[in-house]
């Protein structure tokens, strides 16, 4: 073992249908949007990360910009397993070495996700390399990443909206116990802004702007403490045809998204439901955790608070809460075997 040891890499992949993040050496170091430009004559993948996500609504017919994850899961094999295998050869560690070094991966995965679909995330990581791959459940990931012991007889509950599903789990001794995943999240977000800016002002925006908005101005709840300044956000009028530019504050956006935050409110109440009342006694205690890009959002924390009735907290760095879970799970392979999959 002793020498293939000395030829094996540890790497923790964060998978994500919005960005995906790779630890090596206890560093991130790639995170980057999960997005593929292929030339559609010859087939071959031209960008890859943040160069093909400048790319996004831009293209001309022979180049076609590919999100591979869809829902969390993967929607297209081949793309996703190039984009995994073009990030793994972007680590700069990795770059000086002669030849591809065998790879030790542990990848994260939406906790409602079925059998196949797991199979294809670890095919996709064999192939680029991976000798042993473990896979871990996004919400438990989370939860290591937070801080949170799980290995405790304690119940936490994990809110982690990423960009294609809202994950929600209750954790305790190791296991999760009731958990919900709702494929609610980030582009769902996105997408009600494009709709609400088409519906409301007439204006045909792209997924790019719209997720500008989201980032800028984007809040849950009409009435925050420190409100952000209204952004300008240009796009093509539906009437005219002509570009034109709307004010538009964080109040639409608010508006925009309520129905969908709805949906999140309701899946935590129905997770809280379903919760054991011993476990339900340590979450009055410990409230909820959120993580995930979502949890940025402005006042969502209040107001899901408000609707539970529970204190909640936003990690720190929330986007990157899951994947430093991932790479401590990493770490310590031993204490957590119990809850890799192999």
């Amino acid at each position: 073992m002793g020498f293939f040891d000395f030829m094996t890499e540890d790497i923790a992949i964060d998978l994500g249908t919005a960005n995906t993040l790779i630890i090596h050496n206890d560093k991130v170091v790639i995170d980057s949007p999960s997005i593929v430009a292929r030339d559609r004559i010859t087939g071959k993948i031209i960008a890859v990360g943040k160069e093909a996500n400048m790319m996004q609504g831009k293209t001309h017919e022979n180049i076609k910009t590919i999100r591979p994850l869809k829902d969390g899961v993967i929607a297209d094999f081949d793309a996703s397993e190039k984009m995994i295998s073009l990030f793994i050869k972007s680590i700069p560690a990795l770059k000086k070495k002669m030849f591809t070094p065998a790879l030790r991966m542990v990848v994260c995965i939406p906790s409602g996700i079925t059998e196949v679909e797991m199979r294809a995330v670890k095919e996709s990581c064999e192939r680029v390399n991976g000798k042993e791959v473990y896979l871990i459940h996004e919400p438990m990931a989370a939860a290591i990443g937070i801080g949170v012991d799980i290995m405790q007889p304690k119940g936490n509950m994990i809110v982690d909206i990423g960009g294609g599903t809202t994950e929600i789990a209750v954790i305790a001794l190791g296991g999760i116990v009731c958990d919900k995943s709702v494929k609610i999240a980030g582009d769902v977000f996105t997408n009600d802004i494009v709709y609400y800016m088409r519906t409301q002002h007439n204006l045909f925006v792209g997924e790019s702007t719209a997720e500008k908005i989201k980032i800028t101005i984007g809040a849950a709840l009409e009435d925050l403490e420190t409100p952000p300044e209204d952004m300008s956000v240009q796009g093509r009028d539906l009437l005219t045809g002509k570009p034109k530019q709307v004010d538009v504050s964080y109040r639409e956006i608010a508006k925009a998204l309520d129905k969908s935050i709805q949906r999140i409110e309701d899946a935590v109440m129905e997770t809280l439901s379903q919760t054991p009342p011993e476990l339900a006694a340590d979450i009055y205690n410990t409230g909820i955790y959120l993580a995930g890009g979502g949890s940025m959002l402005r006042g969502l924390d209040k107001r899901i608070s408000q609707k539970t009735d529970l204190p909640v907290y936003i990690a720190e760095d929330p986007l990157r809460a899951v994947v430093r879970g991932t790479g401590m799970a990493l770490k310590n392979i031993q204490k957590f075997r119990s809850i890799l999959i192999k």
